[in-house]
């Protein structure tokens, strides 16, 4: 996975091709939790009856996805990285209603 920034490399392997890494700062991470709708219920469980994507649950964890991403790459600028080696993605359910989407990697100086 790589997000594209070519000015700020995220990587989900250990080096940032045709560059070399000077120092490794540490984890960084970025974190969010979000809840269903109500609403977005009522129409995924619709949905569920008649089969297809349930689109509402598809934005909801791809905006997560990406504020969490996001959050990730904030943290590692506050240490003055150039880039995030390494970097994986969990999820965890809360509660019945409720997901969180963690990233984390290693943010590294460049030489």
């Amino acid at each position: 996975m790589t997000k594209s920034n070519a000015e700020f490399p995220v990587l989900t392997i250990d080096a940032v091709p045709g560059r070399e890494i000077a120092s490794a700062l540490g984890l960084v991470r970025g974190s969010t939790v979000r809840a269903k709708h109500v609403g977005s219920d009522i129409v995924a469980s619709l949905r569920n009856l008649v089969g297809g994507e349930i689109r509402e649950y598809q934005q909801l964890l791809a905006a997560s996805r990406e504020q969490a991403l996001d959050r990730m790459i904030a943290d590692a600028k506050e240490l003055g990285a150039d880039a995030v080696v390494g970097v994986r993605m969990q999820t965890s359910t809360i509660t019945q209603s409720a997901s969180e989407v963690v990233f984390y990697g290693t943010a590294v100086r460049l030489v």
